[in-house]
């Protein structure tokens, strides 16, 4: 986690409290996020043989922007708005 900037409180609250979830990649694991500012962190966990929960791996990834109005055109749109100042 120190290596990848994530503080253990971040991942266990994550872990906790998920904003959302899907199924990891290995068959009976799963994966949590959850978005702190422009950070997004994700914990893949899974149940051991005495069905306890045992955290695999914690990583984050940066939230990039999105356009807040989808009926405006979307991104090209803003871009041609940008360049042109239509």
């Amino acid at each position: 986690m120190q290596e990848r900037g994530v503080s253990q409180q971040d991942a266990w609250y994550t872990f906790q409290h998920p904003q959302s979830s899907r199924y990891a990649q290995k068959r009976g694991a799963f994966v949590y996020f959850r978005t702190y500012g422009n950070q997004k962190i994700e914990v893949a966990a899974t149940q051991n043989e005495r069905k306890e929960w045992v955290i695999m791996s914690v990583w984050s990834r940066p939230v990039y922007l999105q356009a807040k109005n989808k009926k405006d055109g979307g991104f090209l749109k803003l871009l041609i708005k940008q360049i042109f100042g239509k």
